[in-house]
């Protein structure tokens, strides 16, 4: 049972994140993957381009 909260509260706060940032929001399960998979959705959200902001960037007048 523990275990599973731990999940949900892993889980649930980077697919909210991964939604808003662009990226699919499946990718947070990736992250269930014990310390590989967090630290692979982690970098991807540090230093990929969020699709997201390259949108508002598109779409900002004078952009």
């Amino acid at each position: 049972m523990g275990a599973l909260l731990a999940l949900a509260l892993l889980v649930l706060p980077l697919w909210k994140i991964c939604g808003r940032a662009g990226f699919p929001p499946a990718l947070a399960l990736v992250a269930i993957v014990p310390v590989l998979g967090l630290l692979v959705v982690a970098g991807i959200l540090a230093f990929a381009e969020w699709p997201a902001a390259a949108r508002r960037r598109l779409s900002s007048p004078g952009g």
